[in-house]
């Protein structure tokens, strides 16, 4: 059988991000999922039937560790002399296909699933679009998971066009149908109105905003909630004070933390919002449609090819704190337009 290695910075893209597909390949490879230490990759092992090894990798700029790392990976894959290694997100990308090409392994591939260096400017973008070559270069096929990725990695020259390939319509895994299921009779909660957002709770995904527009649209009517599903990340792309003030202070904010099962916030919200500034093809919004919810979202790519707007949801454009407080508005004036784009 032959042997496939899949890899990601932090095991939580292999248990979630990746959810049920090393399983369904290990039918026909024998697989091992890398990824850095952590409680998520004893439950991929578990819950995948897979084999797993663990070699930290930050998520920061850190050259010295950066090294250590491709030292580590280099070592792990010129032992294991694998047939296919398949990266996933920008670091796992780097340093697995940067060790499969000196390791000489034949296939390398690697899936985009969102670029960093789309928000980035000065000398961090040309560091972020040196990283990004060096990986495409080191691949033999590379899968952006959207055609809006595709097209900006085609127009910054950032790879050869006979690498790239978009599978199907997009998107890393898809969306698990039988799961995310609509509930026949939502619960009501005394005319309260629920928008949702779930997430990395960062600036790249449009919380400034967005909390900035629900504030407003509270104060006219008192009976909507706002739930942030997620974690933060103060290290890597915090939020601005005064959004961490407001949510502080607007008591329909609700902040939950990270959430394993998100599907009970689905099934018991109105709308979901993603006002994300860059996104690949985000599961989410598939997964809210999927529970018959529409979704509101700022117009990148990924997002406005999954969203028709007028049809199962709202495009805004980015970064517009005005037109994301008339949509989120929109919903909750006009019954009938909800109603529409939820079925």
């Amino acid at each position: 059988m032959k042997k496939l290695i899949r890899i990601t910075t932090v095991p939580i893209s292999l248990k979630i991000l990746l959810k049920s597909q090393l399983k369904f390949m290990s039918k026909h490879f024998e697989v091992i999922a890398v990824s850095s230490e952590g409680a998520e990759l004893d439950e991929v092992k578990n819950d995948e039937g897979v084999r797993v090894n663990a070699i930290n990798m930050s998520r920061k700029i850190t050259p010295l560790k950066d090294f250590i790392s491709l030292i580590k990976m280099v070592v792990f894959i010129y032992r294991e002399k694998p047939d296919i290694v398949h990266t996933h997100t920008p670091k796992a990308g780097i340093i697995g296909m940067l060790a499969a090409w000196l390791c000489r392994v034949k296939i390398r591939i690697h899936t985009v699933a969102g670029l960093p260096v789309m928000e980035k400017s000065g000398f961090i973008k040309t560091i972020l679009f040196l990283v990004e070559k060096i990986t495409f270069s080191c691949a033999t096929q590379v899968f952006p998971n959207s055609n809006g990725l595709l097209e900006y990695i085609v127009e910054n020259n950032l790879c050869s066009k006979n690498k790239l390939e978009v599978i199907s319509s997009g998107s890393s895994n898809g969306v698990d149908t039988d799961f995310f299921i609509p509930v026949e009779d939502k619960k009501t909660y005394v005319g309260e109105f629920r928008f949702i957002f779930v997430g990395r709770v960062v600036a790249d995904k449009g919380i400034n905003e967005l909390v900035e527009a629900f504030d407003r649209l509270s104060k006219i009517d008192n009976n909507c909630k706002l739930y942030i599903v997620g974690n933060q990340e103060e290290q890597l792309d915090p939020i601005a004070k005064n959004t961490k003030n407001i949510i502080a202070e607007n008591k329909n904010i609700v902040m939950t933390g990270y959430e394993q099962n998100i599907l009970p916030y689905l099934q018991n919200s109105n709308c979901l919002v993603l006002p994300s500034y860059r996104e690949g093809f985000p599961n989410v919004v598939m997964q809210a449609l999927s529970t018959g919810i529409p979704v509101i979202v700022s117009n990148i790519n990924g997002c406005n090819e999954i969203i028709k707007d007028g049809y199962n949801g709202l495009i805004v454009r980015v970064k517009s704190v005005e037109e994301l407080f008339a949509a989120m508005k929109r919903l909750l004036d006009e019954p009938k337009l909800l109603k529409k784009l939820s079925a």
